[in-house]
């Protein structure tokens, strides 16, 4: 390994994996060697509470079968830990860096990162060249006619199918250009000790989505049942391209399916140009709503102690696995904001450090489509009931006995901390007042 011989780097992110990847195969066709990078982000890792944090330890299993798989073409995958600024300060010292190549990343923190490494780069005389890869279409791809971003989904949802073509969904040959990575050998990937973490037990699902599509409409609110791919957690991460996803999905039959990854790309170019969101509501009069806040009740929602069956199950399962039923998260979401009128943020943060798949954009949108003050979110006055969620997609409580055991025995199950009733009339009149002032 000659450190002095000119070579490009490929920055990997939430993109790990080898087969169609849009940066690294410009990366690999640029003409130089390439050496794939990863650094754990010491910014990212000191925000997260749980040392046994599952998706770290996903991650950290992830890059190790990366460098298995590079050391075959005689590479290797350069980890480091450190800041961003840090780590590339090492790399561009270490070595003959001519271009930097990475994918497109739309957070409002990572936007602000590459901005930084970009600056950096540039004053070395180094291009930084971002590529789209984790959505079909991004930023200003699907907009109205007039050039302005869509805020209801439906009519984004139309112009994004008439904009898909073939060409779209078309994998990058990765595979022909492999004898290109850089000639490394083996390099040592620090630990999940040396990081700080530990490693979880968790289980992590396989990317075996296509066994769950063909029937994915009928089957898709029924949590006792799996009726949806688990997919989350590959996309989150990227190893699994969504091109392959959205070109699985292109029949009538899985058209229920390949809509929720519209919904996802939906949310993140709302985040894209509506940065705000992550902490304030898409609608501002929202901001004005008068939240209860009992820490009380927050910690039953937390616990799966609320009451309510349903919420109760959710919260257990989410707490268990990392992992909650889609039909599920919207009805824990709707009783936390508006049965207990505690602030959507709250929620939102609770799922962001327990979610396998948490994912900014499509969380905050989640959650504000539940609360009522989001971009096309359920009307305020859209208040889910608990009970009559679970007779319609729980009728045989077969997903409560699963995760509420208790709940056939009355004398051990908690009651529940709310009425429906009271707490459905008080926040009609709360967000009534905060929207009509």
């Amino acid at each position: 390994m000659d450190k002095n011989s000119p070579i490009a780097v490929f920055w990997f992110r939430r993109d790990l994996r080898l087969e169609d990847n849009a940066g690294l195969y410009h990366a690999l066709k640029s003409g130089l060697p390439v050496l794939p990078v990863f650094i754990f982000d010491k910014e990212i890792l000191s925000q997260l509470q749980d040392k046994d944090d599952a998706r770290v330890t996903f991650i950290h299993q992830t890059i190790e079968e990366l460098d298995q798989e590079l050391q075959k073409y005689g590479g290797g995958l350069l980890v480091l830990y450190d800041k961003p600024a840090g780590a590339w300060s090492k790399l561009l010292d270490d070595f003959a860096v001519k271009v930097v190549y990475t994918n497109h990343d739309y957070e409002p923190a990572a936007k602000l990162r590459d901005e930084v490494i970009g600056k950096l780069l540039n004053t070395r005389g180094i291009p930084f060249i971002t590529h789209k890869d984790q959505v079909i279409f991004e930023k200003d791809e699907v907009v109205k006619d007039d050039g302005n971003p869509y805020t209801v989904y439906t009519p984004y949802q139309r112009k994004w199918y008439q904009k898909l073509t073939p060409f779209h969904l078309k994998a990058y040959p990765n595979k022909k250009y492999f004898q290109n990575f850089y000639k490394t050998g083996p390099l040592a990937i620090p630990s999940l000790q040396q990081i700080g973490f530990e490693k979880s037990e968790r289980k992590f699902p396989p990317v075996n989505y296509k066994n769950h599509i063909a029937d994915y409409a009928e089957k898709r609110n029924f949590p006792a049942i799996r009726g949806t791919t688990h997919i989350g957690l590959h996309l989150r991460f990227g190893t699994v391209s969504i091109r392959e996803l959205a070109g699985t999905a292109t029949g009538n039959s899985e058209k229920t399916w390949l809509n929720e990854l519209i919904w996802r790309e939906f949310y993140m170019m709302i985040i894209y140009h509506f940065p705000h969101t992550i902490d304030h509501a898409f609608k501002p009069v929202y901001d004005r709503i008068k939240w209860v806040n009992d820490e009380v009740q927050f910690e039953a929602w937390c616990a799966g102690q609320t009451g309510f069956p349903l919420v109760d199950a959710g919260m257990r399962e989410l707490n268990a696995t990392g992992y909650m039923h889609n039909r599920v998260r919207m009805v824990t979401a709707s009783f936390l904001t508006k049965d207990l009128l505690i602030d959507w943020r709250w929620g939102e943060r609770y799922f962001a450090r327990k979610l396998l798949d948490y994912e900014l954009a499509s969380n905050v949108g989640g959650w504000q489509w539940a609360a009522g003050c989001g971009t096309d979110a359920a009307p305020y006055f859209r208040i889910f009931n608990p009970d009559a969620q679970l007779k319609k997609f729980d009728p045989e409580l077969a997903y409560i006995k699963k995760w509420v055991p208790e709940y056939a025995d009355f004398s051990k199950y908690p009651k529940p901390i709310i009425d429906h009733s009271f707490a459905r009339e008080r926040c009609l009149n709360v967000f009534k007042e905060a929207i009509t002032k």
